[in-house]
């Protein structure tokens, strides 16, 4: 399993995900989640996956195979397409038609399926965060509810809606998905380091900031270990 989370705020966008595939005592796999495209200062989309391997992999080998071909266009390419809403319909298409090849040629019982966090931002665009399911429909980040997730985002998830608003800082928005991603850590062993951390900084259409956390990642662990202080002090502190 995984976990990958994108926040959509005033200041930019901010995306985190891990790197473990499979989980058990004798099999665990890294691959990376978060994949990046860019024409700086033109347009940047961040595309996040989780589920199947097959079909992640597969969906991601088309889409860029579409991005090479001479004879690309803009209702083909997610590099041409002139909204990010056409983006995610070109991605939602690819995955769904992947899923589709890839559960025929299995059994009803070993059905495959993947979903896709979608984000990033045009020259003249808004930014925008979308969320791909399996069947290719999508649903967009808002004000109200300016973060998606996708994967095992259970344990994640409180953190985010307690803190995280469309005016939150950028810096903050680091934070607060680092917490999650601790909060799932802790709690899931399908999900696991190393994790990757962009952020997305409004109308610069280029990735600002990209980091690769390794496990023992000092900064990191302090940031876990404060936490966990931090709830324990405030537990302490409740009366009933």
């Amino acid at each position: 399993m995984t976990y990958c989370v994108g926040l959509l705020l005033n200041e930019g966008i901010v995306c985190l995900s891990d790197t473990r595939t499979n989980a058990g005592l004798d099999n665990i796999s890294t691959y990376r989640k978060m994949f990046t495209f860019e024409e700086p200062g033109e347009r940047v989309i961040v595309i996040m996956t989780a589920g199947s391997l097959s079909v992640s992999q597969t969906t991601l080998a088309l889409l860029r195979e579409a991005i090479d071909a001479p004879d690309a266009t803009p209702e083909t390419s997610i590099m041409l397409a002139p909204t990010m809403l056409q983006v995610a319909g070109i991605v939602g298409d690819a995955l769904a038609g992947v899923r589709e090849e890839i559960d025929h040629k299995l059994s009803a019982s070993q059905g495959a399926s993947a979903s896709m966090i979608v984000a990033g931002q045009r020259k003249g665009g808004a930014m925008r965060l979308f969320l791909i399911y399996p069947e290719g429909n999508f649903i967009e980040a808002t004000e109200d509810t300016p973060f998606l997730q996708i994967g095992e985002h259970k344990y994640g998830k409180p953190i985010l809606d307690r803190i995280v608003r469309p005016d939150s800082s950028l810096a903050d928005a680091q934070k607060a998905v680092l917490l999650s991603m601790d909060s799932t850590l802790r709690s899931n062993l399908s999900v696991g380091m190393p994790l990757d951390l962009c952020v997305i900084e409004r109308d610069r259409c280029v990735i600002t900031e990209r980091r690769r956390i390794e496990a023992g990642d000092p900064q990191f662990r302090a940031m876990s270990e404060a936490w966990s202080n931090a709830l324990r002090e405030g537990f302490q502190r409740i009366l009933l």
